[in-house]
């Protein structure tokens, strides 16, 4: 017997075996499977999976954070914190003294006498101005030169205690008046502007007019705070007249001292209280007689105004003959 006889009869006999043969059918199976030739079914290729960033989830648990409301754990931020002022130092060194809040020297010591009298000297009616609107005030220099007098170039200072706000029409800050080392006075100043350009010197204006306030604690120039003062000044040095402007030709009051002369654009057109209407009388027209020629100025003066006043003139004299002619 040759031996693929020999073979093919070993190969029957043990699938004759019932305990053998599912075993050995399986392997032989899976034998076939691996030998056969039917192409694999055609897959698509699969696109890699987009790379995550080390820190992405740091960036997710940071945005969340700032975006999802706190717990109450954490509180909420508040957005007033840094806003209030902080508490004044009564305590402190002389030589490191914080003027921006600091009280240092408040009221400690009046001043000498001498400098009493050159803080509060009666104010000149020469130095005090007018504005258009009425208000009286005395220039901001006039207030530095008075300091100077009293404690001398470099005896004073203004420190500001804020920042400076800037609003849409104003600008702000809180100044502090220090005279010989203490403080003396503290007020916030403000001054309007009109242009972006204008802040620079709308801070200036600030500055001027807190030392203005300032000085009041001072009695600089206390009598303009005076109604009854007020009123003596005006009544003497002021008067109020109706001005009209060379370009626009619109018409307001406007008040001056008497020894000041109006300047471009403006010019007087009348006393005060005179309106723009009765200003304006002599430019209209006046009714005219029927039958009269539209022609002259308006106001009763023009020629066939003249000649129709001369031929009814006429009319009386020559009808008042004819009367006359016939009594007779």
């Amino acid at each position: 017997m040759s031996t693929t006889h020999r073979a093919s009869a070993r190969f029957a006999s043990a699938l004759s075996t019932p305990s053998l043969a599912a075993p050995r059918i399986c392997r032989v199976a899976q034998r076939t499977r691996c030998l056969s030739t039917t192409p694999k079914r055609h897959q698509d290729p699969v696109a890699p999976a987009p790379k995550i960033p080390a820190n992405a989830g740091a960036n997710v648990a940071k945005v969340q954070h700032e975006l999802s409301p706190s717990d109450e754990s954490e509180p909420a931020r508040s957005l007033t914190d840094g806003l209030d002022d902080p508490p004044p130092v009564l305590n402190e060194n002389e030589k490191q003294v914080d003027w921006t809040r600091s009280f240092h020297g408040l009221s400690s010591t009046p001043f000498t006498p001498e400098q009493a009298a050159i803080l509060q000297e009666p104010i000149d009616f020469d130095d005090i101005e007018i504005k258009p609107d009425g208000i009286v005030y005395l220039p901001e220099i006039k207030y530095r030169r008075k300091l100077n007098r009293a404690f001398g170039p470099g005896g004073w200072g203004l420190a500001p205690r804020g920042e400076t706000i800037v609003t849409a029409k104003v600008v702000t800050r809180e100044y502090g008046l220090v005279c010989g080392g203490r403080l003396v006075s503290i007020a916030r100043g403000e001054q309007q502007y009109f242009d972006p350009d204008g802040i620079p010197t709308a801070t200036e204006g600030c500055k001027s007019n807190a030392l203005m306030r300032c000085c009041k604690d001072l009695g600089i120039a206390s009598e303009l705070w005076d109604p009854r003062f007020i009123r003596k000044f005006m009544a003497e040095m002021a008067r109020e007249v109706m001005v009209e402007h060379a370009v626009t030709k619109k018409r307001r009051k406007h008040f001056m001292r008497k020894d000041d002369e109006l300047r471009f654009p403006w010019k007087e057109v009348g006393p005060a209280g005179t309106s723009n209407k009765a200003n304006a009388e002599g430019t209209h027209k006046t009714p005219r007689p029927p039958g009269t020629p539209a022609t002259g100025n308006g106001n009763g003066k023009g020629v066939a105004s003249a000649a129709s006043q001369a031929f009814q003139k006429a009319k009386a004299q020559a009808s008042s003959g004819q009367a006359a002619a016939t009594k007779k």
